[in-house]
C-alpha cells in the first residue's frame, strides 16, 4: 500500500484566475504557467519509483509532461483525477454565476445536501468520487504517488484524507503548482506540508481555476 501521496496542481493555464469555474473546460498552460511546470522538475526528479499520475485535463497532462521531462518518466492518465463538471457555469466567475442564477448559487454557497450544478456534476456524486480516489490511491502497490490533478480534487481529497467534513475544503488554498504531501495510514492520512513550488509559485488561483 501507498505511504505517501504528493498532489500537485496544475499550474497556471489560459483563462485561468479572476475566480473564473474551470472544471471539465480543457485550455492550455499559459506561458508562465509553462515555467512554473518546469520548476517541478526538481520535485519530482527526487522521487525515485515512484508512480505518477494525471488527469486527463489538458493543463493537468502538459503540467506533468513539462515536470517530467527532464528525465523521461511520463504520468499514467487517471480519469478519476479530472476536475468537477461545473455544467453551464463552466467560464464565468463567481460574481457573473450570482447575477445569473441567484437562487442555485445560494443553494451553493449554503451546501445544500442535493445541490448540482446545471448541466453538470453534483456534489455528492463528486465527493463520492473523491472517496473511491482516495481508496484507490492508498491501495496503490508503489510506495509514493504522485498525482497532477485539480484545486478541487486536492481540496476534497484532503478533507476525506484528514478526516474532515467535505463542507471544510476552503480551509485549503491550492495555489497553481502548489504540492500538498500527505503521510498515508491506510484511507486516512497527516497534511505534512502544503506549499507554491517554483518561480512564480506564489500566483493564486481562485477558487474556482480547477
Amino acid at each position: 500500500m501507498a505511504e505517501r501521496l504528493l498532489l500537485v496542481r496544475h499550474a497556471a493555464c489560459e483563462g485561468g484566475g479572476a475566480g473564473r469555474l474551470l472544471g471539465r473546460s480543457d485550455p492550455p498552460l499559459a506561458a508562465p504557467g509553462r515555467a512554473q511546470a518546469r520548476a517541478l522538475r526538481a520535485l519530482v526528479a527526487r522521487e525515485e519509483g515512484a508512480r505518477f499520475e494525471s488527469s486527463p485535463l489538458r493543463r493537468a497532462r502538459e503540467t506533468a509532461q513539462l515536470a517530467l521531462s527532464g528525465d523521461g518518466r511520463r504520468a499514467v492518465v487517471e480519469e478519476s483525477l479530472r476536475e468537477i463538471d461545473f455544467g453551464s457555469w463552466e467560464g464565468l466567475t463567481f460574481a457573473e454565476v450570482w447575477r445569473r442564477d441567484p437562487e442555485l448559487a445560494e443553494r451553493w454557497a449554503t451546501w445544500v445536501p442535493d445541490f448540482a450544478f446545471p448541466g453538470g456534476e453534483d456534489l455528492r456524486g463528486f465527493i463520492d468520487r473523491i472517496a473511491e480516489l482516495a481508496r484507490r490511491l492508498a491501495a496503490d502497490p508503489a510506495r509514493t504517488v504522485v498525482a497532477f490533478t485539480h484545486g478541487g480534487v486536492i481540496q476534497f481529497l484532503l478533507c476525506h484524507l484528514l478526516g474532515l467534513a467535505p463542507r471544510s475544503h476552503l480551509a485549503f488554498e491550492i495555489c497553481n503548482a502548489a504540492v500538498a504531501t500527505v503521510r498515508l495510514d491506510g484511507e486516512r492520512g497527516v497534511l505534512c506540508g502544503l506549499c507554491a513550488s517554483g518561480p512564480l509559485g506564489d500566483e493564486r488561483g481562485g477558487r474556482g481555476d480547477g
